[in-house]
């Protein structure tokens, strides 16, 4: 951008902020606040995915990257032309600085012809055979027993209550029919040389029986998870990784609107293992944000 576009945008910004906004407040008695400080908070804030300080010095109207204040400021115009709710930024933004609790997951999320819902003891036996059938398995170091399925099942789901969001038991006509959700990573794994940061992260994964195969629900599992966890959870990025020959996975990531931001080598797996290579993939919740909202269902 030129510089005197820059310098053009910045106007706008600050005449957005501490004029407008504020004079708008006076006909809108229901929005949560009417302070220049608070407005530039919730626009910086969901522009940028997160409290704006952890990835920009202040002033955030001068340091902020022009793509990213361009976010912020159609935003605001969204708010003022009414097809933003300034509630929802808001409570997004005091998610992200820890100022409200994360509400509890529901018991169900659903679908168009199937549900994403919590774990049941009724779930062990299809699990376990699903985590036993080596097309199922293939792109994992080998199938797994039906101790070590129980006990991956009860861990998936006390993801909830440890972190407020999990992943979720698939629920198609035939039943039970694997996973799809989010979690933290169990294991350190080395992201940080990728992302720029060594903690924090959030993973996205889903591991589906054969008969769910080739029927859209990896990905339409997945967005139902991602919607969740960017509204309710305010979470600011969720990552995805795969061994680089599952194609099958890498598919599901880009039609999620994932970007591939590099390769490492998976330390739970020994140099020269066909599986070890692995591709990492985010997806930022501000890649997420339009000036009409959250847009993670409207992703390709």
């Amino acid at each position: 951008m030129a510089p005197d576009d820059v310098e053009a945008q910045r106007r706008r910004w600050r005449d957005l902020i501490d004029e407008r906004l504020p004079a708008a407040a006076a006909a809108h008695p229901d929005w949560p606040v009417s302070r220049n400080h608070c407005f530039a908070r919730i626009l910086l804030d969901n522009a940028c995915g997160g409290p704006w300080r952890e990835s920009v010095a202040p002033p955030a109207w001068v340091n902020m990257p022009p793509e990213r204040l361009a976010l912020a400021l159609s935003l605001g115009e969204a708010v003022l032309a009414g097809r933003q709710d300034l509630a929802v930024l808001n409570h997004r933004s005091l998610l992200w600085r820890r100022k409200r609790p994360v509400p509890a997951p529901p018991a169900r999320l659903p679908g168009d012809g199937f549900g994403l819902r919590r774990w049941r003891l009724a779930d062990d036996a299809p699990f376990a055979a699903l985590c036993a059938d080596p097309e199922v398995m293939r792109f994992f170091p080998a199938p797994k027993t039906a101790r070590e399925s129980q006990a991956e099942a009860r861990a998936l789901d006390r993801r909830f209550e440890e972190d407020g969001f999990g992943p979720w038991a698939l629920e198609t006509p035939e039943g039970f029919s694997g996973f799809v959700g989010c979690w933290r990573p169990a294991r350190p794994l080395p992201f940080g040389p990728l992302l720029g940061r060594e903690t924090g992260f959030v993973e996205i994964g889903w591991r589906l029986a054969r008969h769910a195969w080739g029927r859209g629900f990896a990905v339409r599992g997945a967005r139902l998870a991602l919607d969740d966890v960017f509204s309710r959870c305010a979470l600011t990025e969720v990552v995805a990784y795969t061994a680089d020959v599952n194609a099958p996975s890498r598919r599901v990531m880009e039609r999620l609107g994932m970007t591939e931001i590099g390769g490492f080598d998976h330390p739970g797996l020994p140099e020269g293992h066909p599986l070890r290579p692995h591709r990492l993939y985010r997806l930022e919740a501000a890649d997420v944000l339009d000036g009409g909202g959250p847009r993670a269902c409207r992703l390709r």
